[in-house]
């Protein structure tokens, strides 16, 4: 049996706190603002980028009326230094290449904008997925469940697992009523234990086989 696995992006597959963290460290240097520390920057991440502006602008005393004009010159850093520090997490490669091996079909559902999110997961050499659903793909983005079935939507037929590492996600899977495999070592700041999901790992290792236990079970 071969299931549809969607998976988050940032947090999950891959480590870009440390992109992430310099676009904003550039932005505040050109308002002639303090830096945010990098465990600030990353309690930000995982509504999207506009939401990831608007924290910072509350953060950094930045009136909220420049709100536009702030989120598209972030992007713009954001852009210039996509995958310059970002890096897959260990085992993330092997992992979807013995999924796709076992006959799954993969996809990705991020509140990245699409285009960063092709890019970098160009640049870390992260091909084969069937869909790529961003967080500007449609007018919804998560925790809304629209994106998550809209990815599973276009792998066809077959049981439905996503993958993800936060707070976000697990309200996405729950939403959407799929089953949710908690990625440990991300973003979330919330305990594991409170966080409802079927499965949790902390090695990309371990996927393949807790996808084939569910399966099973199914």
């Amino acid at each position: 049996m071969s299931a549809r696995i969607v998976f988050d992006l940032d947090g999950t597959l891959i480590d870009s706190v440390p992109d992430i963290h310099l676009a904003v460290s550039l932005l505040l240097q050109e308002q002639g603002l303090a830096p945010l520390d990098i465990a600030t920057v990353t309690s930000f991440i995982g509504n999207g980028l506009p939401h990831l502006a608007k924290l910072v602008m509350e953060q950094s005393g930045i009136a909220p009326a420049h709100h536009p004009k702030i989120t598209a010159r972030l992007m713009q850093h954001y852009d210039a230094v996509n995958g310059r520090l970002t890096s897959p997490y260990s085992g993330t490669l092997d992992a979807l290449k013995a999924l796709k091996t076992s006959g799954h079909r993969l996809a990705i559902c991020t509140n990245k904008p699409e285009a960063p999110a092709r890019t970098i997961l160009e640049r870390v050499g992260m091909t084969g997925f069937d869909s790529i659903i961003g967080g500007d793909t449609l007018s919804q983005r998560k925790p809304d469940p629209a994106p998550l079935h809209a990815a599973f939507e276009a792998l066809g037929e077959g049981q439905m697992i996503y993958v993800g590492d936060s707070e976000v996600d697990a309200e996405t899977a729950y939403r959407a009523a799929v089953p949710f495999f908690l990625f440990t070592e991300g973003y979330r700041k919330t305990p594991v234990v409170e966080l409802p999901h079927r499965r949790s790992f902390s090695v990309f290792s371990d996927l393949p086989g807790l996808v084939d236990a569910l399966l099973k079970e199914m």
